[in-house]
């Protein structure tokens, strides 16, 4: 898979994409990342990619031309496999069902958004769509494109080594019921640390009961840090699967 990333401050990504994950699945050929100085796109001898907004107001808005241009010249031909997106505070939020979208792309350019924001008609006649990582303000998309291409690296075959392990974290299939759990406790060596010791049916070597103990558990972290995931069930096409977790959920 390739990633491109549209931005002003390219030097940005050198620690991000040379590390973990992502620098394993570059080295290994897995997934290509471009990173891209949009003040390449300019003509004038400032280099200038931003201007003061029409009507007034704070701040300065990135210009649409050199966007525009430097998304036509890194695809002259878009195939609907390669997908644009702005990220900018006013997009929908970014979640792992939309990291296992991209995953199966073949392309992905992120436009990193700056200062006050980015002229409105890139959202409109350029990008596939608009994300954010979370309701809040950052100083620009670099960060988030960091994020999101982490997310979305991973999912892609052979990047992980037990791809097994994808598909059983918190999240994942976001839009069925099992998706909506998050992952259950892990625990590791020593067995009593402090005190604390680990759950005994880990400890048992009975697989049935570990399944059934690591879905209770994963319920119930569910139900205490995230109950909002679990009042996503309680919808018409979801009834029987609420009904059946609310059971679970019982002492």
């Amino acid at each position: 898979m390739e990633f491109h990333v549209l931005t002003i401050f390219p030097d940005f990504f050198r620690g991000p994409f040379e590390h973990g994950v992502v620098g394993r699945a570059i080295a290994s050929g897995r997934i290509r990342v471009q990173v891209h100085d949009l003040r390449r796109w300019t003509s004038d001898r400032h280099r200038t990619v931003d201007d003061r907004p029409f009507g007034g107001g704070e701040g300065m808005v990135l210009k649409p031309e050199p966007i525009f241009q430097a998304a036509e010249e890194i695809w002259p031909e878009r195939s609907p496999a390669q997908r644009i997106v702005l990220l900018s505070a006013q997009g929908r939020l970014f979640d792992q069902a939309k990291a296992w979208e991209y995953s199966r792309l073949e392309g992905l350019l992120l436009i990193c958004g700056r200062y006050e924001g980015v002229d409105e008609r890139v959202a409109e006649h350029l990008a596939d769509e608009e994300l954010s990582i979370g309701d809040y303000v950052l100083s620009g998309g670099e960060l988030a494109a960091a994020v999101i291409i982490d997310a979305v690296a991973r999912l892609v075959p052979g990047v992980v080594g037990n791809e097994r392990s994808v598909v059983s974290e918190s999240f994942t299939g976001l839009g069925e019921p099992e998706g909506l759990l998050l992952d259950c406790p892990h625990y590791t060596r020593p067995a009593v640390f402090r005190g604390w010791g680990v759950p005994a049916v880990l400890l048992s070597g009975n697989h049935a009961e570990i399944r059934r103990w690591r879905r209770q558990a994963a319920l119930e972290k569910t139900a205490r840090l995230r109950p909002d995931l679990l009042g996503r069930l309680r919808n018409p096409a979801h009834t029987g699967a609420t009904a059946s977790i609310e059971k679970e959920l019982r002492p």
